[in-house]
C-alpha cells in the first residue's frame, strides 16, 4: 500500500499537473472563473482519470501496441460520457456551467498522458492511485485558479462577497 500512498503524494505534490507539469491548461484557464467550476471540473477530471487509468492497466497486456493511443481514447470516451450522462441527470446546473468542457476532458493531455505513461506500463492499484493523485493535484491546482480568478474579478469566494462593496473588480477577470 506504500506505493499507491507514494503515487498519490507524487500527483498532488511532486508532479502536480497545472503548477508542476504545465499541463491541462485549456480547462484550466477557460472554465475557472470561479472556486466553484475549479472544483467541479477538477472532480470529473479526477473521477475520468481515476477510472480510466484503471481500465487501461487492466487492458494493458490485451491491447497491441498499434491502437494503444485510439483504444485510450474509447476508453477516457466512455468514462467521460459516463461523467456528463451523471452531471445531466443529478447536476443539470453544473452540466450546463461546465458545457463543452467535459467532453473536452477526452483529449485532455493529464489523461491521455497518465495512461501511456504509467497505467499501460504498470500494475491496477497503483494506477488506479495514480490516477487519484493526479486528480487530486489537478482539482487543488484548478480550484486555486479559480479561486483567484474570483476574487479578483468578482470580490468573491464560493459566491460569497469577502471583498468590501466598494471594490471595484478587476475587469480581465
Amino acid at each position: 500500500m506504500n506505493k499507491c500512498v507514494e503515487r498519490i503524494v507524487n500527483g498532488v505534490v511532486k508532479e502536480n499537473p497545472t503548477f508542476v507539469l504545465m499541463l491541462g491548461m485549456c480547462p484550466t484557464l477557460a472554465i475557472t472563473t470561479s472556486a466553484m467550476n475549479g472544483i467541479s471540473m477538477g472532480l470529473c477530471t479526477t473521477a475520468v482519470l481515476a477510472m480510466s487509468n484503471l481500465l487501461i492497466s487492466m487492458l494493458r497486456k490485451v491491447i497491441p501496441d498499434k491502437v494503444r493511443m485510439p483504444a485510450f481514447i474509447v476508453i477516457v470516451a466512455s468514462f467521460v460520457t459516463l461523467v456528463q450522462m451523471l452531471l445531466g441527470a443529478y447536476l443539470p446546473e453544473l452540466n450546463k456551467t461546465l458545457g463543452i468542457y467535459i467532453p473536452l476532458i477526452v483529449v485532455n493531455c493529464i489523461i491521455l498522458g497518465r495512461a501511456e505513461s504509467y497505467a499501460y506500463k504498470n500494475p491496477v492499484l497503483p494506477s488506479f492511485f495514480d490516477g487519484i493523485g493526479m486528480g487530486i493535484g489537478f482539482t487543488i491546482g484548478i480550484t486555486l485558479i479559480g479561486m483567484v480568478r474570483e476574487l479578483l474579478g468578482a470580490g468573491e469566494l464560493f459566491g460569497f462577497r469577502v471583498m468590501p462593496s466598494s471594490y471595484q473588480p478587476i475587469s480581465i477577470f
